[in-house]
């Protein structure tokens, strides 16, 4: 079995992520294969290694044993996957695609430079929309991507990253809580229909029994950075209500923190999503995909 690193990779995300489901959307693979492999190893140790709890999964002693010499083997992997690397020495540009909240304001220059700097090689970064990245990935003119909406393709995996809030914000001041009747006070900078971000808007605010289409829309524009360029440059003052629109909190962070923009939330909800890395499963054992889909999970960006 040793000879084999594939079930035992199966069996250290399954440990890590303690759960069968989520370790088969980590790795790529079905569920039922996830579950075939662990019971190849139970059947090659003679010896049950997992059980399966209501609120997910937990090791015998022979899986706490078998874990130890499972991150050992992987951790001698990982250094001859470096000295791999230096023997590979290839010259090339690692192609990385990324949504536009995500690349302009979520991975900075100096993540994408200490990535370069950990595999050895140029790296380019693309900002489109989700769906072009994906595409573009199917395609094999990316290499890597980081995205806000997963798009079910048997072709491809998706790891997820971070979670991100949308939250409501302004150039004016507003109160950091606010209630459903309050939104219909102000003046609305809104995101285009068919925008993942919209969609996210929309079902939570479906949800809380408020009508976008009672709101006072000023304008809808097509992504973030026109969304904070719009909501900066908009008329304030007395007599007048303030114009606000829902965007990333990774996207507003430094404004502020220096007072120049103002962030609320909906009393009593918060506008959370998953942020997700995605690459084709034929580069599922690429080393330089493989190298950056660590780093960037180790919370290095």
């Amino acid at each position: 079995m040793l000879k084999d690193f594939v079930k035992l990779e199966t069996f250290l995300t399954v440990s890590r992520e303690r759960s069968f489901s989520r370790a088969s959307a980590k790795l790529g693979i079905s569920q039922p294969a996830v579950t075939q492999q662990i019971k190849y190893i139970e059947k090659y140790l003679d010896a049950k290694i997992i059980e399966r709890k209501k609120n997910g999964i937990k090791l015998t002693s022979e899986g706490d044993a078998l874990y130890k010499v499972a991150v050992a083997i992987e951790k001698s992997i990982h250094a001859a996957e470096k000295d791999i690397l230096k023997i590979m020495n290839k010259e090339i540009t690692f192609r990385l695609g990324a949504s536009f909240t995500i690349g302009n304001y979520i991975v900075p220059g100096d993540c994408l430079n200490t990535i370069s700097e950990t595999i050895g090689n140029d790296i380019n970064l693309s900002v489109q929309v989700s769906d072009v990245i994906v595409q573009n990935i199917k395609d094999r003119k990316l290499d890597l991507g980081l995205i806000e909406s997963p798009i079910i393709d048997d072709s491809l995996i998706y790891r997820e990253w971070i979670e991100d809030e949308l939250v409501v914000f302004s150039n004016s001041q507003i109160p950091k809580v606010l209630s459903t009747e309050e939104l219909y006070d102000f003046r609305w900078i809104c995101r285009e229909e068919g925008s993942h971000t919209r969609r996210i808007i929309s079902e939570v605010f479906e949800e809380l029994g408020v009508s976008c289409k009672s709101f006072n829309v000023l304008s809808e524009v097509s992504n973030t950075t026109s969304v904070l360029q719009t909501i900066k440059r908009s008329k304030k003052g007395v007599g007048l209500s303030p114009v606000v629109s829902i965007i990333s909190k990774h996207a507003i962070s430094d404004e502020v923190r220096k007072g120049e923009l103002f962030e609320s939330k909906i009393r009593g909800y918060t506008m959370k999503r998953k942020l997700y890395i995605v690459y084709s499963k034929e580069n599922k054992h690429n080393a330089y995909v493989e190298k950056v889909v660590n780093f960037i999970i180790s919370g290095n960006c």
